[in-house]
């Protein structure tokens, strides 16, 4: 399975990091022992000392396609979640000054924490959904999916022309303003739809 993530999906998050906007996705991928299991907790890793939070709405793939029409794109993804995307970003920064790749800030292990799925049904609408991140029981983000730059469906048409998407892959869909630090000893918490779905302790 393959982690694909979303950078620079809300203008207002690309505005507070001084980025400009994209005009095509900007994909990043995390691998597999990036995965957080919901009630892990996240162990402050030795190599930075500026982990932030990033709080996603996350999809699950659940039918394999390769160059997928956006009209049918909705019949890859039943399940939805919210996660966070942990980031070094001391670490991104000076990558990024030197030109280089930035998976070590963004893919190391544990940095893809996801929370509990819950079942798309016809009553959802997955481009107009409100989430929360809760950090210490003060909300951090606060973001909705109709914000969204580029909207879930085009996403997976975008990804499809260069990765063919499988059963069990995860699209992390980009993260609002709000972005913040971590320390050893905070809790998050993540609501969708004003349900929570997902719960990191930071040790």
């Amino acid at each position: 399975m393959k982690i694909i993530c979303v950078g620079r999906n809300y203008a207002d998050h690309a505005k507070e990091l001084k980025n400009e906007l994209p005009t095509e996705p900007v994909i990043f991928m995390k691998p597999k022992g990036a995965i957080l299991l919901p009630e892990k907790p996240l162990y402050y890793p030795e190599f930075t000392d500026d982990l932030q939070y990033e709080c996603e709405v996350v999809i699950k793939i659940c039918k394999n396609g390769k160059f997928i029409q956006e009209k049918f794109a909705n019949k890859y993804y039943n399940e939805v979640t919210l996660g966070i995307d942990f980031t070094a970003r001391d670490v991104q920064r000076e990558q990024q000054k030197k030109g280089l790749p930035w998976e070590i800030a963004k893919a190391f292990d544990g940095s893809a924490a996801v929370g509990n799925f819950v079942p798309i049904t016809v009553e959802t609408d997955i481009h107009n959904l409100a989430f929360q991140l809760k950090l210490n029981d003060t909300t951090v983000q606060d973001g909705h999916t109709r914000n969204m730059i580029f909207t879930v469906d085009k996403i997976i048409t975008y990804v499809s022309k260069y990765f063919t998407i499988n059963i069990g892959d995860l699209i992390f869909t980009g993260t609002p303003a709000g972005v913040g630090p971590v320390t050893t000893g905070d809790k998050l918490e993540g609501y969708l739809q004003g349900n929570k779905v997902l719960d990191v302790d930071v040790k």
